[in-house]
């Protein structure tokens, strides 16, 4: 047995580990706690200072200690304000090797910079160069570095270099895709035509501009790793930045003996109802046509009730932003048709490349929404198969543009009655846009609601959602107009389901056939007392 290590057991090995921990955390609790009694006495001297960086060095995330540790350090400044800080600055290094995402060690550095009088922004760089080369994704450090190079005056031509090195060594950095991205539009404050293929030169950006870099690096990147989604994503940036595509809704309003302006903002819709003056309009045979003009700030609107008439509407002409697409020039027009060429040709080689396919779609849509409907249908069902984990996005994103090739195909055909039936539905939106619509059909979809934003429908008149799967009607309510609510074969079960109907006055035909609903004992007779406008029921 001599001569013989030894080996202990693993139960004594956890108890010697278990009782090194306790005695650290005894000396941790005692220095903490001496801590917390210095400061409640005002206390800022060396002992202090000392005592925040035994423990920091071993918990650099304790926020408090961070905030007495800078009481400290203003207290002690003296004439050699360099010196403290530059020490301060070497401690904080030790901090970030223990925990390089320490949110208290990067804050405190930042705190620490600002207050030097000399800052060596050289070394803070370089220290952000290390830390990012073990971890490109330390958002921690890309905000630190970002306050560096404001404040030390880089170029922004240097730190798109900075980006080309770490995306040349892996394409997956997400921030470095990003950091680009605020970076560009530092050089291009104004929106840019899109960027132009470099094969093509007879386009706006010179063959060695950041535009058409940035357009050749993004390709080199997903040509290389087609599944990679950073590059995509900054490559759908670099190309929306380029059509600067907003969305603004129309804004239609009607009256008849009353004014009702109807004034779309974003997703909030106000009604504001107006009653005409006293004698304005004596019966409906009045003589005379009555005009409304309406202005607000440098808009002008007028809306005419004719002679014999009860009602009017009107609404703008339309513009292509309202109609879910941006006016395309020649060269935005050649450039993403270049695009959607190039995706192409990528997709013969990666088919089944959910990033590409979405990329494809999103170009259609750019170029011609109408035209390329038919593709798109087909690419959302590719969609769906080979990522089957978000097969409920694409389905709500495709029932989106599907709505909006609707609305579009209105426009042109000037209708009040907007239908998209056996179409796969999953979500309703842009109701802001029907607000003049008569007659909805939205039947054999895979609708589960009828959203709140209904009660904008001032003017529906009949509804039909047949062969849904609809579960409640919490959008009905305060329709005016509403006389048709077809509703067979969906999921309505209970009676507080149908209750929205009841504050719609003119509800005269419903129909419930094949809903849970019409099992209930008494079905007829309890919607006779909810609804007793209705004299067409269907069960």
């Amino acid at each position: 047995q001599h001569g013989r290590v030894k080996i202990k057991s693993t139960a004594q090995q956890q108890e010697e580990k278990r009782k090194e921990r306790e005695k650290k955390l005894k000396i941790y609790v005692a220095a903490r706690d001496a801590c917390f009694s210095k400061r409640k006495e005002g206390v800022c001297d060396d002992e202090a200072l000392q005592l925040t960086q035994q423990l920091l060095s071993s918990n650099p995330d304790f926020a408090t200690l961070w905030n007495y540790r800078r009481e400290i350090l203003m207290h002690l400044e003296t004439d050699e304000v360099q010196k403290i800080y530059e020490t301060e600055l070497s401690f904080l290094e030790s901090c970030l090797k223990m925990n390089p995402k320490s949110y208290g060690s990067w804050h405190h550095r930042y705190w620490v910079s600002a207050r030097l009088p000399q800052p060596d922004w050289a070394r803070e760089l370089s220290l952000c160069d290390r830390c990012l080369s073990l971890d490109d994704r330390n958002f921690h450090c890309w905000d630190y570095r970002r306050m560096v190079v404001k404040m030390s005056g880089v170029p922004v031509d240097k730190e798109l270099e900075f980006t080309d090195r770490l995306i040349g060594s892996n394409f997956s950095n997400y921030s470095s895709w990003h950091y680009r991205s605020t970076l560009l539009p530092l050089l291009h404050p104004q929106s840019p035509e899109p960027p132009s293929p470099s094969h093509e030169p007879s386009q706006p950006s010179p063959p060695h501009s950041p535009q058409t870099h940035s357009h050749r690096l993004v390709q080199n990147a997903f040509f290389t790793d087609p599944n990679d989604q950073s590059a995509w994503f900054y490559y759908r940036w670099l190309l929306g930045r380029g059509m600067s595509m907003s969305f603004v809704s129309t804004l239609p309003f009607l009256f008849s003996y009353e004014i009702i302006f109807i004034l779309s903002f974003s997703t909030l819709t106000l009604s504001q109802i107006c009653d005409l003056p006293p004698g304005t309009i004596s019966d409906i045979t009045s003589e005379h046509n009555l005009t409304v003009h309406w202005t607000e700030k440098y808009t002008h609107r007028d809306c005419a009730l004719y002679t014999g008439r009860t009602e009017s509407w009107c609404r703008d002409s339309a513009t292509d932003q309202e109609l879910f697409r941006s006016e395309l020039s020649v060269e935005k027009t050649s450039v993403l048709q270049s695009e959607l060429q190039s995706c192409n040709q990528l997709l013969e080689l990666e088919p089944l490349n959910k990033w590409c396919l979405l990329t494809i779609v999103l170009l259609m849509r750019a170029l011609d929404p109408l035209g390329y409907e038919k593709e798109t249908l087909a690419h959302f069902q590719t969609l769906k198969e080979v990522d089957s984990m978000r097969s409920a996005y694409y389905s709500d994103l495709c029932s989106k543009f599907m709505i909006e090739n609707t609305i579009l195909k209105m426009e042109y055909a000037e209708v009040r009655v907007f239908s998209i039936t056996d179409k796969n539905l999953t979500t309703l939106c842009h109701l802001d846009q029907l607000l003049l619509v008569t007659h909805i059909n939205l039947s054999s979809n895979q609708l589960r609601r009828l959203p709140p934003q209904f009660a904008m429908l001032q003017c529906l008149e009949v509804l039909e959602v047949d062969n849904n799967s609809i579960e409640n009607l919490e959008g009905l309510y305060h329709l005016p107009k509403l006389e048709e609510v077809l509703l067979k074969n969906n999921k309505i079960s209970t009676l507080a389901d149908l209750q929205p109907l009841a504050s719609c006055p003119k509800l005269k035909r419903l129909d419930l056939r094949g809903n849970p609903v019409t099992q209930m004992a008494n079905i007829e007779s309890e919607l006779a007392e909810l609804l007793p406008s209705v004299t067409d029921l269907l069960l």
